[in-house]
């Protein structure tokens, strides 16, 4: 049996997250819940739509992911596992969420060590372009100028 994967984010975060899983992963669906918090909604009423999203996902073992620690979606989660069998990860991002789906089965602490590592490792600067489109330094470019 896989562990849940429950998203808690400021909206429409959430949401958008899920969507991106489910174009991959098509067979997520029944592993992976969301919440996307609303600006105009309480503290309590968030946490009571929390409990009832998770209780309707079913699964013993869950994953909480969340978008910023100390913000709202997070504390709303720290509330939520206190008690279950459960991990809270904030910092949620798409990587790290891709590589949550694909290890869901392996045990909890094993599940959260993956994801950390998949969000870290996906974040990186990337050129702004391809090597063979950039300008070649001032020193470079007359190399031969010494030859014979």
């Amino acid at each position: 049996m896989s562990n849940g994967i429950f998203i808690i984010a400021h909206a429409p975060l959430a949401h958008a997250l899920r969507q991106c899983v489910l174009h991959v992963f098509p067979d997520a669906d029944t592993c992976l819940a969301v919440l996307d918090v609303q600006p105009n909604v309480s503290a309590d009423e968030t946490l009571r739509a929390a409990r009832m999203t998770v209780e309707l996902l079913g699964k013993k073992k869950l994953l909480v992911l969340t978008d910023l620690f100390g913000a709202t979606p997070c504390n709303t989660a720290q509330k939520l596992v206190d008690g279950i069998d459960s991990r809270l990860v904030a910092g949620v991002n798409l990587p790290m969420l891709l590589r949550a789906v694909t290890y869901r089965h392996e045990p909890l602490d094993a599940l959260v060590a993956r994801a950390v590592a998949g969000g870290t490792q996906g974040v990186m600067q990337v050129a702004v372009t391809a090597p063979q489109n950039q300008q070649r330094k001032s020193h470079d470019q007359d190399h031969d100028d010494h030859q014979q």
